[in-house]
């Protein structure tokens, strides 16, 4: 069963799919942060033949990379749960599915739009983004397939 979105109800989520973006963007830093410290010191254990390394050190790298991890899968789950699709985390986009004219397209809507203000067709894509105009508000639609 497939959900779509009028343009009204995509605008009224995006203060919470903002908030899960900035979660799933806060908890990637910090896996990635996580995931080069790690990689650093695996480096320097062989560099040095396998020297001791203060085993405190990787266990809290590994501990930020596993609870990071979590945390953004969670955020991502929360954020398919609306019924919304990330399309690109590094640009921040989103789609929200709607029909328009009968045929599946999508709301598109980019991390820092105050507004969603374009739409694309499902294989189009970011570059394929139109305005919203007048014309497309009457004749989209959301509800449940």
């Amino acid at each position: 069963m497939s959900r779509y979105f009028t343009h009204e109800e995509a605008q009224r989520l995006i203060p919470e799919v903002t908030n899960l973006l900035d979660k799933i963007i806060t908890n990637k830093a910090s896996f990635d942060e996580a995931e080069d410290a790690l990689k650093k010191l695996n480096n320097r254990i062989m560099m040095m033949g396998g020297s001791l390394i203060h085993p405190g050190d990787i266990l809290q790298w590994r501990s930020q990379k596993e609870g990071s991890a979590l945390a953004m899968k969670k955020a991502v789950e929360d954020l398919q749960s609306v019924g919304c699709l990330l399309k690109d985390l590094d640009m921040g986009l989103v789609d929200f599915p709607t029909l328009y004219r009968g045929e599946e397209v999508y709301l598109c809507w980019k991390r820092g739009e105050t507004a969603i203000e374009y739409w694309h067709g499902v294989t189009e894509g970011y570059r394929g983004r139109k305005p919203i105009d007048a014309e497309f508000l009457a004749n989209h639609r959301g509800g449940v397939q």
